[in-house]
């Protein structure tokens, strides 16, 4: 399975705990033509809620999960989900946290990766399970994507659910053993910052399994680009980084073409 161990932990603990995170993004809903709406998905005996965006089109969309980062599902994932369906696909985002947002990276970090490995799946599943059975609007076309800590659960996802057609991997770590490689059941593609190596080591190992295996995982490393490029990346945010927003717009190009295919 794929490893999300402590020294993971520690290191995204040193690497984010030393500054906050601001939460933004409420500008773009709040401005938004789309219809976004909240909405509650039975996951076992528990009931978890969701944001959905739909984009302005006249058939059916694909829809693709969006799976937060370590802070929560904050205004900037809402914004993301919005981002996505003004580029034509359905944009759902389970409340892996259960309402919890952070500012803080320590407490974050320690929240997110107290979930259980098989809670954090049975969510996802009970997404996925409402995006092709409870979304009217929705053409049977499923995929998912995730950043950070949701990039490196977006490839784990990749190994589980069958119903996939595609998995965007932002910035998280990548499947390291033979075993998890055999069991990815879409194309991967992964969308990394160049400055970002405890990351980016993971990646020829990854390639090579994968290749081995002959599953499709197609990486992709951004000139420039520090971890998190696509939220410090974000033109709203009030402390972008000029690299990271070069990044974001070339990784939102191959993205859109990715995204167009998917919906073919």
């Amino acid at each position: 399975m794929l490893r999300l161990a402590l020294v993971i932990i520690v290191a995204l603990g040193g690497s984010v705990a030393a500054q906050e995170f601001k939460d933004f993004g409420k500008d773009r809903l709040n401005s938004s033509p789309r219809h976004g709406e909240w909405v509650e998905m039975k996951s076992g005996d528990r009931t978890i809620k969701g944001f959905v965006v739909y984009p302005e089109r006249k058939d059916k969309a694909p829809v693709v999960i969006v799976v937060q980062e370590i802070f929560g599902l904050t205004d900037w994932l809402r914004s993301m989900c919005d981002e996505l369906a003004e580029n034509g696909v359905i944009a759902i985002a389970p409340d892996l946290l259960s309402g919890q947002k952070y500012e803080d990276g320590d407490a974050a970090g320690k929240a997110t990766y107290a979930l259980p490995k098989e809670q954090v799946k049975a969510d996802l599943d009970a997404t996925a399970d409402y995006a092709l059975t409870k979304i009217p609007a929705g053409n049977g076309t499923l995929a998912v994507c995730g950043f950070c800590w949701g990039g490196t659960t977006t490839f784990r996802y990749a190994m589980t659910n069958p119903k996939l057609k595609a998995a965007y991997s932002f910035y998280g770590l990548a499947v390291d053993n033979p075993e998890d490689a055999a069991k990815v059941v879409c194309p991967v593609y992964g969308f990394y910052g160049e400055n970002d190596a405890r990351v980016n080591a993971t990646i020829p190992k990854a390639e090579e399994l994968m290749k081995a295996a002959g599953k499709k995982y197609e990486p992709v490393i951004y000139k420039g680009a520090g971890h998190g490029f696509m939220r410090s990346g974000e033109p709203n945010n009030p402390n972008v980084r000029e690299g990271d927003r070069k990044a974001r717009d070339e990784a939102w190009v191959r993205w859109k073409k990715l995204l167009a295919e998917l919906g073919r």
